[in-house]
């Protein structure tokens, strides 16, 4: 499918200002000529009777001039729009009254095509700017009548013709400002409507896109049309070229067409290409009885399979939590006896080793319902900025307090420099790096030699704070390897599976990141990469000052 544009924003208005500001100017061109035809025209017409011919010729040819370079820069002229208008006006005004001093004869058509020049503004200015250019024309006309042609004795005729185009000027004027104010928000909603429904589209179509079920829009003539990155995948990354679902997945025409002919979906999984996973696809139309376009829906089995393994373990850790519940009490009775037992003076040492075995399976037991009981109460992380080398021997010596390590070994290995910061739960974080050091302890041995176990922080690339738990032991398979953090997997007998499973639950819930690392020369290790403290500005400048000065 194509890629989306940024989501556009609307800019409403800007276009309708352009095209009155270009008809206003367009209108003054032709206004001047038909001034510039009645001051010019010949002698013999005898009208307009020109009192003052060469007044009348220099106005028309002045205002020409004006108007030709109102329209040379009428793009240009786009930011200040309101004042060019208000300026213009005010010369047309100005002309106009010029024009009607000086052909008389014409005053009426002049006066009326000075109307349509104050109407065009009222599309632009405010209703108090434009009614004070409608009121300077009135004045305009009205002064030209009483004190132009006082020498004439205006009658009472040319007092109301003046006084009506006055009239008229304020009607058109607040009219076209109605208008245009109603025909601007008008365009305003629909450039917003539009913008809103483009908006949509992109969003849809980045949902469509991003969705995990392989979607195909296909035609009447088996022509594939959009097709999203799911659905490319699924057919076995297709050529851009490549629009033909008959050669593309000839399994998935044939359903299509079976599906189009007698109106039954085969819902057995296919594979449409090589090394890719099984899909169960479902068709429908468009519109209802219209088989010219089809969407085509590809539901991947592998991601049906792998919610269906959640939903069975979220199920097992509820019912696994539930049993242990049960068994605790039980368990912790039969412990309590088997330590009263092994205080009796009267046993044998063929009894107290079976007590000892009874003991050692409880503490098994115990262990097992620990690591499930954590798997199902999933204790959200409460993090805390830790100094990881401080915090790393403080924890050796405690397990080593705690623990009989006899002759095996647990040492701590800080790296040289400044203290390695990082932001973790102390208690879930001892939890993990305990579960890490008891597996090294156990497994990481090889055979006849005690273990040797180092627990080491130090600083990774862009100062990511990172522990790792080594060994010297003989290494994991890497076909055991790529399932060690798997749930209920293990290769001991006694073990329960849970333990690295539970260690990468609790360091994902502090946004960390456990992974195994094989180590050369034999052994293995555990990699634990943390989170470093946000820095303040002032750590900031300061590192940047420091690396300034280097």
């Amino acid at each position: 499918m194509s890629s989306s544009a940024p989501l556009t924003v609307p800019r409403a208005g800007t276009a309708t200002i352009r095209h009155e500001l270009s008809f206003l100017n367009a209108f003054r061109l032709v206004q001047a000529l038909v001034y510039v035809g009645l001051a010019f025209s010949p002698p013999g017409l005898g009208w307009p009777e020109l009192a003052t011919p060469d007044f009348a010729r220099a106005v028309a040819t002045a205002y020409l001039m004006f108007a030709l370079v109102a329209l040379l820069f009428n793009r240009r002229s786009m930011p200040y729009a309101r004042t060019v208008v208000a300026t213009t006006l005010a010369a047309d005004i100005t002309a106009a009254v010029l024009a009607i001093a000086a052909m008389h004869d014409a005053r009426i058509g002049i006066a009326m095509m000075l109307a349509v020049n104050l109407s065009a503004g009222a599309l632009i200015l405010p209703l108090r700017l434009s009614s004070f250019f409608a009121a300077l024309a009135t004045l305009g006309i009205l002064g030209h009548t009483l004190f132009g042609t006082s020498a004439n004795n205006p009658g009472d005729r040319d007092l109301l013709e003046a006084a009506l185009f006055g009239l008229a000027y304020f009607a058109t004027t607040t009219l076209c400002h109605v208008l245009g104010r109603q025909l601007r928000a008008t365009e305003a909603l629909a450039e917003q409507r539009s913008t809103d429904l483009a908006n949509l589209a992109q969003v849809n179509e980045l949902i469509i896109r991003r969705m995990k079920t392989g979607v195909l829009l296909v035609d009447d003539a088996n022509r594939i049309h959009q097709i999203n990155e799911s659905a490319w995948m699924l057919m076995g990354n297709p050529g851009a070229d490549q629009r033909d679902l008959g050669q593309l997945a000839p399994e998935l025409s044939r359903r299509l067409y079976h599906w189009m002919t007698s109106g039954k979906l085969d819902e057995t999984a296919t594979q449409l290409a090589d090394g890719v996973p099984e899909v169960v696809p479902r068709f429908t139309r468009l519109a209802p009885n219209d088989d010219s376009h089809v969407l085509i829906f590809l539901d991947d089995t592998s991601l049906l399979s792998r919610r269906a393994e959640e939903l069975t373990l979220t199920s097992l850790g509820r019912l696994s939590a539930s049993i242990a519940h049960e068994i605790r009490n039980p368990l912790a009775a039969i412990r309590y006896s088997a330590q009263l037992l092994a205080e009796s003076k009267s046993m044998d040492a063929t009894d107290q080793r079976m007590v000892e075995i009874i003991n050692n399976h409880c503490i098994r037991l115990n262990e097992i319902i620990e690591n499930i009981l954590q798997l199902s109460r999933r204790e959200r992380s409460r993090p805390e900025t830790l100094d990881l080398g401080h915090w790393a021997q403080n924890f050796v010596d405690e397990y080593c307090q705690g623990n009989d390590l006899g002759a095996d070994s647990l040492r701590v290995i800080a790296g040289s420099g400044a203290p390695v910061a990082a932001v973790a739960d102390p208690q879930q974080l001892q939890q993990v790096v305990w579960n890490l050091v008891q597996n090294a302890l156990r497994y990481g041995r090889l055979p006849g030699e005690p273990a040797r176990v180092m627990v080491v922080t130090r600083q990774g690339e862009h100062g990511v704070p990172i522990l790792e738990v080594i060994d010297r032991g003989p290494g994991i398979a890497p076909k055991v390897a790529a399932q060690i953090f798997e749930p209920f997997y293990t290769t001991h007998e006694y073990g329960t599976g849970l333990g690295l499973y539970l260690a990468r639950q609790m360091s994902d819930a502090n946004q960390a990141a456990l992974e195994y690392v094989r180590v050369a020369g034999g052994g293995s290790c555990f990699r634990l990469v943390l989170t470093p403290p946000a820095r303040s500005p002032a750590d900031v400048a300061e590192t940047a000052q420091a690396d300034a000065t280097r």
